[in-house]
């Protein structure tokens, strides 16, 4: 019997995803403002309504790392990473009443001009500059997620689709502006959605919800309850629910792209609603997502179709699923991948835009003078530019040895950490000047890049899987709980085993660093941060004897202004010639 294919329907739904948003970009290139303003095209002129905003602030952040992600993670892992969501509720007050009453009172495109303000230019220019970097990385990895997922599933040559999804994110992005990418995000959030019940309601409307769960229970996949102190294991309580609060406020409080959206709406108010509006739409699609990775767990649960020699990687679960369960429907496969599509074309897209505004603001304006009515100009000429560049840097991702899941979260956190210990300093202590504020921002990007990127690491054993049902009887492929290999007869016997485990990588084959999780990685880079930088600050008083000049009082955390009625500018001359006049003076 021949294996299902992508038909012609499936092909239509595709075509109409791509097709209608490029319509949203022309749509708002032809409405409103027109996009004549940089203000219109960074900031949507601040009129944005809540929930479009909501939406789009989950969709940047999940995209279809989660997608594909997710699901793998919850079939090779179990369904430990589920924790992460008790992050999201923790860390959501911090970024709505700690950190963003601070940018949106500053009203920049740009959140590194409030490190200009508060430390000087070189603290600004070196934050952007990573934030480009991370950017840059995380954009090559989200358009390689779904460009496999559609290789997989439409015969489509890899490299057509990397091109492909780029060119439709960049037009839009490039044309709309904020409003284009807002209310694409939208759309394609409900894709994302679509793609995952399909999945959920495929299996179940053929098996019960309790089947699916008790096979997950019975073959290791339910782990919730993993509490090891160690740093070292991979998953833990600790690790998703005090690592993940490090990651989930790098992105929200303190991330250009994340920032830049709340700012399109009217009101501190209603920004700070969008934000816990967000939450519960964040847990849905996470949790679902999640859920989906045991439905397609229970249909390969004795047909790996990895160890079967289907798939090259395990990311292509989710799509041979699709290819499989899906294709007999016309048009439902196409629905599916296009969810996936979405994913990538929501995040993509919102990193050109931030992308766009930090090297305006940043990289240009501090140099020479751009007229108004030529902003909105340059900037579509830098969306165009990064849009293709991401299209190269795509090409680049294939060549990380993790999972897409694990590799973005990598990224995140070896960058996003540092750079939220180097706003804490800025909005939460007075005593950081800018020789502390750098020095702490690139010792922790060091540190945590070196225990991120450094190697070699152990590899990370995945829970046992069964070939003891599939259709070829004559596989040579046996499972042995970490990897697989040519054996002259097939054992199909499945054999549970701890993914946690470091029975098969001795701790003296690898250094301890490289060890540790990466879900770590965000707090580590935070915590190096802040401590480099106050210390050094302190030392750097006490040597040079600089006196702290005033702190307007805009530029810190209320909860600074209320721990005492002095307000202090440390503004040393850093590298700086310059040095702000005082505001006002001291509160006594």
């Amino acid at each position: 019997m021949a294996d299902p294919q992508f038909g012609v329907a499936d092909y239509i739904v595709l075509a109409a995803i791509m097709i209608v948003s490029s319509l949203i970009g022309l749509f708002y290139r032809f409405t409103g403002g027109q996009q004549k303003t940089s203000s219109e095209y960074l900031l949507a002129d601040g009129n944005m309504s809540v929930l479009p905003v909501a939406f789009s602030l989950m969709a940047s952040f999940m995209s279809a790392i989660t997608l594909l992600g997710v699901t793998q993670e919850n079939y090779s892992y179990g369904t430990q990473f589920v924790c992460i969501n008790l992050a999201y509720v923790l860390s959501t007050p911090v970024a709505a009443y700690i950190f963003l009453p601070v940018f949106y009172n500053l009203k920049s495109p740009s959140v590194y001009k409030y490190l200009e303000d508060r430390f000087g230019k070189i603290a600004r220019i070196t934050a952007s500059l990573a934030f480009s970097v991370q950017m840059f990385l995380y954009m090559g990895i989200v358009l390689y997620a779904p460009s496999l997922a559609l290789s997989a599933v439409t015969g489509l040559s890899f490299e057509g689709s990397v091109i492909g999804v780029g060119l439709v994110c960049t037009f839009y992005s490039t044309v709309g502006g904020m409003k284009a990418v807002l209310m694409t995000d939208l759309f394609q959030s409900l894709l994302m959605f679509s793609a995952v019940l399909t999945v959920i309601f495929s299996t179940c409307l053929k098996h019960s919800v309790l089947e699916v769960w008790e096979t997950a229970v019975d073959r290791d996949r339910i782990q919730f309850l993993e509490i090891s102190p160690d740093p070292t294991v991979r998953h833990t309580v600790w690790t998703q629910v005090f690592g993940g609060c490090f990651v989930y406020c790098s992105l929200y409080a303190v991330n250009q792209a994340q920032v830049q959206r709340l700012m399109t709406l009217p009101t501190l108010a209603q920004a700070q609603a969008a934000l816990w509006i967000q939450v519960p739409i964040l847990m849905c699609l996470s949790l679902l997502t999640s859920f989906a990775g045991l439905c397609i767990f229970f249909t390969y649960k004795d047909c790996d179709p990895f160890l079967e020699g289907r798939i090259q990687k395990s990311d292509q679960l989710f799509p041979i699923f699709i290819l499989d369960q899906l294709a007999q429907i016309p048009g439902l496969a196409g629905l599916a991948v296009g969810g996936i599509f979405s994913g990538s074309l929501s995040t993509v897209s919102s990193a050109i835009n931030s992308l766009a505004a930090v090297t305006l603001e940043d990289y240009i304006k501090p140099c020479c003078t751009v007229p108004e009515n030529r902003s909105t100009l340059v900037l579509k000429g830098l969306a165009l530019g990064y849009g293709l560049a991401c299209i190269g840097l795509a090409f680049l991702a294939d060549l990380l040895g993790t999972g897409v899941l694990q590799a973005s979260l990598t990224i995140f956190g070896v960058v996003g950490g540092p750079l939220l210990g180097l706003f804490a300093l800025g909005m939460l202590t007075r005593i950081s000047g800018q020789a502390g504020a750098v020095t702490g921002l690139l010792t922790g990007l060091i540190f945590v890049s070196w225990i991120g990127f450094g190697g070699p690491k152990p590899p990370v054993p995945k829970l046992s899987l069964s070939i003891s049902n599939c259709s070829n009887p004559d596989s040579d492929l046996m499972w042995n709980s970490s990897t697989w290999s040519s054996t002259a007869t097939l054992n199909p016997t499945w054999r549970p085993t701890n993914s946690n485990s470091t029975e098969l990588n001795p701790e003296t084959e690898y250094f301890y660093l490289y060890r540790i999780s990466y879900a770590w990685y965000s707090m580590i880079g935070f915590l190096i941060t802040v401590g480099v930088g106050l210390l050094v600050s302190v030392l750097y008083s006490k040597i040079s004897g600089f006196e702290p000049e005033l702190v307007e009082d805009n530029l810190l955390s209320h909860l600074t202004n209320r721990s005492s009625n002095k307000s202090y500018r440390v503004h040393e001359a850093f590298g700086d010639t310059e040095k702000p006049e005082k505001i006002q003076e001291c509160k006594l």
